[in-house]
């Protein structure tokens, strides 16, 4: 009979205990390996699990039809991008491996002085973002560049990974918020942090609540989360959409002009709008293999 972590089942592991393994496995044989070793192993994954056609390439090609411009080769950003999210993966194993000069002197921000003016007037600054280029290394660095911040973290299964993530990310400087299961509403603590002074990241181009606000997003309607305009309305917190991508060497972002506070329905549709133009001139890099429009099935 096998022993899980915790549990016996029936003599074979859970399928989440064996995805914590997977993980735990991922972060102590990838680190080990020489950097092009792994990354050709993970090329060769991406192009593997592309080949196999699975639920999630699926949705990520009916996406990325929907975000590439006229006459694209859907076949080939659709392979483009499944590397991308493969090297997201490499580089989340092999993060502490690369290093603090690494991770600051190979990050290109377009706009940065915005982030530094908001930082340092001291009201509170919200950095939300899609799903693109690597948004854990851009945390490292912003952490290393003198701007601790706290983030939410969707609560995983089993307990253990959930754990094992909050505790990669807080040795990057991170301070973790789950999402559900707290002693406290994330709401009420982001909105401390923010009158502190403090920074937030929060990804935000995918509702994982059922009461989403309606936004346009390339032409159709999506549901985006409220939770940045409603927390920028409640504090005076200055609202920044950052969108990331890949450089063959490093990696780049953009800090877009702030969003004029308004209302929830108006502040969101900003944020999908900045979302939207940095997905456009990046779709490889955009890592969405979920449902995002209302109208997909």
């Amino acid at each position: 009979m096998a022993v899980t972590a915790g549990r016996l089942v029936r003599g074979r592991p859970r399928a989440a205990d064996l995805t914590d393994l997977a993980y735990a496995a991922g972060w102590r044989g990838v680190r080990a390996l020489p950097e092009p070793l792994a990354a050709a192993a993970f090329r060769l994954g991406a192009d593997l699990a592309l080949r196999r056609d699975g639920r999630g390439v699926r949705r990520l090609r009916a996406n990325l039809a929907r975000v590439a411009p006229a006459g694209t080769d859907l076949d080939r950003l659709t392979r483009a991008a499944m590397r991308s999210y493969a090297r997201y993966w490499l580089e989340v194993f092999r993060l502490r491996e690369l290093g603090e000069d690494r991770i600051v002197g190979r990050m290109r921000l377009l706009d940065e002085h915005l982030l530094r003016q908001s930082h340092a007037r001291g009201g509170g600054t919200i950095l939300a973002l899609p799903h693109m280029g690597n948004w854990e290394q851009a945390g490292a660095w912003l952490a290393a560049t003198g701007i601790p911040f706290t983030t939410v973290a969707e609560r995983l299964r089993p307990e253990s990974l959930f754990e094992r993530f909050v505790a990669f990310r807080t040795a990057l400087g991170m301070e973790v918020i789950p999402l559900t299961g707290g002693e406290s509403p994330p709401f009420d603590l982001l909105r401390e942090r923010l009158r502190g002074g403090g920074t937030l990241c929060l990804l935000a181009d995918r509702d994982l609540s059922r009461s989403g606000v309606p936004v346009e997003f390339f032409g159709a309607t999506a549901r985006m989360p409220g939770g940045p305009a409603a927390l920028a309305l409640a504090t005076g917190a200055t609202l920044l959409p950052v969108t990331l991508w890949f450089d063959r060497d490093g990696w780049s972002g953009r800090i877009h002009p702030a969003v004029p506070p308004s209302d929830v329905a108006t502040m969101t549709q900003s944020l999908a709008d900045a979302f939207a133009a940095g997905i456009a001139a990046h779709p490889a890099d955009w890592h969405m293999l979920q449902r995002v429009w209302r109208d997909d099935p």
